[in-house]
């Protein structure tokens, strides 16, 4: 059902007039700033809303500024460079063209650049002609592009071919031996293949964008931008506001007056801005004391989250460039690394293995937990299920896998790096036992499901993979309790004696550490406290083996851990020693074999 425009929001209400007395203002501002104008090389009159670096604080509109570099005036777009060629202020457009292409010589745009990606950015919602030129790297003679190759760029190994296209082009209209390198907005209005010749003055020529300050206040706040009117596709205005959003609405209409400097004159301040602020108040006060139930599937409707998206497998194909580029290999599958065509993200693509799991089961499951947003939670992008075929879509973690980092000898953190990755681990998984109560007792945390951004922050990432794989779990890492229900039931410190193998793990900077958990303990009392950094190690030692008793009653509850580990270490005592436990069920105390062979003497320091 369409919603109604809110009540709040029409002429027959006190708010209606404080609304056009705020959106008169930043208007007649924009005026005063159009007064500005300077000048860059051939291009003359740049006046609101752009301005030059360095023009006065008062020109322009700073989310429009240009430069001038070597007398050419220069808009950067997507970490692009592009020289700017013309403004229209009637029909509101920009003409730009990528840097490298600019003075028609044979050579790759300076960033690749899609049609998709060129109006993502909110200040420059649409462009004028829908055509892009697409370069293709192949390792073998194209025949019917052979009129477009890229002389400059091909060599006798490979070939660079450039072609048009009104849309990003699908992996099966791809020559096998091809891959997309490089793509740009064109002036081309049809998909010919122009000769090279041709093409290189069609490139250097650019392409227009539409602009529009309306439209980059609307996404800055978090609303799409729409035409104000079907016949007039200069002008835009934000998408309709509905009643549960006028509390967003007026906070959207107070920044937006805080960024165009206006509440900075004193006057304004004084007179009519804190008595509107004020009048607000007393409106939102009074609306919200009114509304005392709420309607629960209307709340339902209006939270915006954020749910995988579905992919074909040859998606999936075409983002990982047929499966070129392997990271790593589990018991659950192979991992791919890829990249989403149309934005250019970088992913991790997980290929499954064949589980008897049904696919309705399958994607009711990737669909629920997809939508798990959390600092310490790898997001799921996206998934594949088609036929036997199935995968998930990560975002990408440049830095890999925990495991890589612990138990080499070239690539190593630091012991308080160590520890700020053990705090944000355990911090994730006190986040899933609540947003995921079916995954509670069955993460399969191991260094291997532990991922790291490019600042080293954890990311837990399969989580729910053990649950679907008819819970196949890690010897190492598995708890008492899922041998034999006389350790106690499985629960949330299944997860945190998983975990607290894992920070031994992160210890001993080896595996198999269960079969030396005495000498932790000797380790702990024999050695001396040399510094700060060698405290973060032991931290990491005497919570996991808090974390590993044998009876779950005995250990903290995965909140207690993040407490532990947030604490100082002359807080923490040393827990009872666990007894072992066989597949059978066999108890038995555990016995120190080997610790100097087996593991990193205590007192020896290592940084990143």
């Amino acid at each position: 059902m369409k919603k109604q425009a809110s009540p709040a929001f029409t002429s027959s209400t006190p708010l209606f007039p404080v609304f056009v007395f705020l959106l008169f203002i930043p208007s007649f501002h924009a005026r005063n700033l159009q007064q500005c104008s300077s000048s860059c090389g051939d291009l003359k009159n740049i006046s609101y809303p752009f301005r030059l670096q360095g023009d006065p604080a008062g020109c322009g509109d700073f989310g429009f500024q240009l430069s001038c570099q070597n007398n050419a005036a220069v808009l950067n777009l997507r970490g692009g460079k592009y020289y700017v060629k013309g403004i229209s202020y009637y029909e509101r457009t920009i003409r730009v063209v990528d840097a490298n292409l600019a003075n028609g010589s044979c050579a790759l745009p300076y960033r690749s650049l899609s049609m998709e990606q060129a109006t993502e950015d909110g200040r420059f919602p649409s462009l004028i002609t829908f055509w892009q030129a697409n370069f293709f790297n192949c390792s073998g003679r194209i025949p019917e592009l052979e009129v477009n190759r890229v002389p400059c760029l091909s060599g006798n190994a490979f070939h660079v071919y450039v072609n048009f296209s009104n849309r990003n082009l699908l992996a099966t209209e791809i020559p096998g031996t091809c891959r997309v390198i490089s793509r740009v907005p064109t002036s081309s209005e049809n998909e010919l293949n122009y000769a090279y010749e041709t093409t290189l003055k069609l490139l250097a020529s650019g392409f227009d964008l539409r602009w529009s300050v309306e439209c980059r206040d609307c996404h800055t706040y978090g609303y799409s931008c729409v035409y104000r009117s079907n016949n007039d596709p200069r002008i835009f205005k934000c998408e309709t506001i509905y009643e549960e959003d006028y509390g967003v609405q007026l906070a959207f209409i107070i920044s937006y007056l805080v960024s165009n400097s206006i509440i900075h004159k004193a006057l304004v301040v004084r007179f009519i801005f804190l008595p509107l602020v004020v009048f607000a108040f007393l409106l939102h006060k009074c609306l919200t004391t009114r509304k005392t139930v709420v309607d629960a599937e209307k709340l339902g409707l209006n939270r915006k989250i954020s749910t995988p998206k579905r992919y074909s497998y040859t998606e999936i194909l075409a983002m990982t460039n047929n499966l070129e580029h392997r990271l790593g290999q589990g018991e659950f599958g192979s991992v791919y690394k890829g990249q989403l065509l149309p934005k250019g993200c970088l992913v991790a693509v997980r290929l499954l293995a064949e589980s008897k799991i049904s696919e309705e089961n399958f994607i009711n499951q990737v669909s629920s937990l997809g939508k798990i947003e959390h600092a310490s939670v790898v997001k799921l992008v996206g998934f594949c299920s088609q036929g036997s075929k199935r995968a998930l879509v990560y975002d990408y973690m440049p830095n890999g896998s925990l495991d890589k980092h612990i138990f080499s000898d070239s690539v190593q953190l630091s012991w308080g790096k160590l520890h700020e990755v053990g705090l944000g681990i355990a911090q994730g998984i006190e986040f899933l036992h609540t947003a995921c109560a079916t995954c509670v007792g069955r993460l399969d945390i191991k260094p291997r499901n532990v991922l790291l951004d490019q600042n080293f922050v954890p990311k837990i990432t399969d989580f729910f993979l053990a649950k679907l794989y008819s819970e196949k779990y890690d010897s190492e890492h598995m708890a008492p309790e899922l041998i034999s229900r006389d350790y106690g039931a499985v629960s949330g410190k299944t997860d945190v004696y998983s975990f607290g193998m894992l920070l031994l793990e992160m210890a001993g900077r080896r595996r198999n550490v269960s079969e030396s958990i005495s000498w932790f303990y000797d380790q702990v009392n024999d050695v001396e406290l040399e510094n700060a950094t060698m405290q973060a190690r032991k931290m990491l030692v005497v919570v996991g083996l808090w974390c590993i008793q044998t009876n779950a009653s005995d250990r903290p509850s995965i909140t207690g851990v993040v407490e532990m580990l947030r604490g100082k270490f002359d807080d923490q005592q040393m827990p009872p020693k666990p007894v072992s436990v066989s597949a059978h069920g066999r108890t038995g105390e555990l016995q120190s074999d080997s610790p100097k062979q087996l593991l990193i003497p205590m007192s020896t320091e290592r940084s990143a």
